[in-house]
C-alpha cells in the first residue's frame, strides 16, 4: 500500500487574504498567513488540506476544473438533507457567496446546492 501524503488545494485569485478569510469562515480554518501575494487556511487539527490562495493578474473566465465539496449534509435524505443545506448557504450567502443553482433529490441522486465564493469559484454543498 502506498503512503499517505497531505494534499494542499491551491486557487488563483485576486485577493488571497479575502478569500482566504472566507474559506477560513466556511470550513472552521485558521489563518496559516497572509504574504501579500499569497495566504493559506489551514485546518487547527491538521487533518483537512491545507488551502493556498495566490495572486494571478488574470480573472477567472470559465467554470472550474476542480471544486470543494463541503460536506455538511452527510447521511441526511429528503427534505431534511435540503432543510439543512439552505441554512448552510444562507450562512455562507451573509459570508458574500451566492447560490448558483440548488439540486433536488431526484430517483438516483440526493439533493445538493452549487454555489460560488466570494470570487466566483464553484463549490458545492452536499
Amino acid at each position: 500500500m502506498g503512503t499517505v501524503r497531505k494534499v494542499q488545494v491551491t486557487f488563483d485569485c485576486a485577493e488571497p487574504e479575502r478569500v482566504a478569510r472566507f474559506w477560513c469562515s466556511v470550513l472552521g480554518y485558521v489563518s496559516g498567513g497572509d504574504f501579500g501575494d499569497a495566504a493559506v487556511a489551514q485546518d487547527p487539527a491538521g487533518e483537512g488540506p491545507r488551502l493556498y490562495f495566490q495572486r494571478v493578474p488574470e480573472g477567472k473566465t470559465v467554470k472550474n476544473r476542480v471544486h470543494l465539496d463541503v460536506r455538511v449534509g452527510t447521511g441526511l435524505v429528503g427534505a431534511e438533507r435540503l432543510a439543512v443545506l439552505t441554512a448552510e448557504s444562507e450562512r455562507l450567502v451573509a459570508l458574500g457567496a451566492t447560490v448558483f443553482q440548488v439540486l433536488v433529490a431526484d430517483e438516483e441522486n440526493e439533493s445538493c446546492i452549487v454555489m460560488q465564493d466570494v470570487e466566483g469559484n464553484e463549490f458545492c454543498l452536499d
